[in-house]
């Protein structure tokens, strides 16, 4: 599923005549399909980087990042935007939801941008809001909705287009310790369901939920559990 290999990333200092500023220090790492992972690091360690990589977002300076077994690190840019959009699921810590949007709306609009017919993709939305236990409130507006419950329609719609890959960054950042703990467990059902999940985190008792755990400190992966 994910492969890294000697992965580096580096951006120009701000002052002309000062070295590159390294961020990310040969990581190489392999998940499989269908595992869970956590990776949890202080702020500046390179987690958002490694994000942005991972997502298709932006490419490592050096080493190869496989999906699927295909080298995206060299792909032009849209074929990058093409894996992006086919492959992975994206869940944020604000959520990002449209706030004129229904909740089965917010969950409907990677299809709508993607061209299925709209029964098609009701019916999808509306299973997948079932499945994440809010198709009762799917006509509700996000501000009518809990932070938690904001947090379940961004993961359907995360969900909507069948990714390999759910990357989840911060995803129980803004939210009180029982809607953290229903995200958590909805995580952990969709996992349970063959789900590949990369979770990123700077706390470590979320990270303890994940099957696996990575720690990531000063641009290096240092532990693994």
């Amino acid at each position: 599923m994910i492969d890294l290999r000697r992965i580096t990333r580096t951006f120009p200092a701000q002052e002309r005549k000062s070295p590159p500023l390294p961020v990310l220090s040969d990581i190489t790492l392999r998940i499989p399909p269908g595992q869970y992972a956590a990776m949890v690091g202080a702020s500046g360690s390179g987690k958002s980087t490694l994000m942005n990589i991972l997502g298709c977002l932006d490419r490592p300076t050096s080493g190869v990042y496989r999906l699927h077994g295909r080298d995206v690190s060299a792909l032009p840019p849209d074929e990058l935007a093409k894996v992006r959009g086919e492959e992975i699921g994206f869940v944020f810590q604000g959520f990002q939801l449209i706030p004129r949007l229904t909740a089965i709306e917010n969950v409907m609009l990677p299809l709508i941008l993607q061209g299925v017919s709209e029964p098609e993709r009701r019916a999808r939305a509306e299973q997948l809001l079932l499945r994440v236990g809010l198709h009762s409130r799917m006509h509700h507006l996000p501000a009518a909705l809990s932070g938690g419950q904001q947090q379940r329609v961004a993961i359907a719609r995360a969900l909507i287009r069948r990714p390999a890959l759910i990357l989840a960054d911060e995803p129980t950042g803004s939210l009180d310790p029982d809607a953290t703990q229903e995200i958590l467990s909805l995580l952990e059902d969709l996992h349970r369901a063959g789900q590949t999940i990369l979770l990123i985190t700077h706390n470590p008792t979320v990270a303890a939920r994940a099957e696996r755990r990575l720690t990531l400190q000063g641009g290096k992966i240092v532990e693994e559990g």
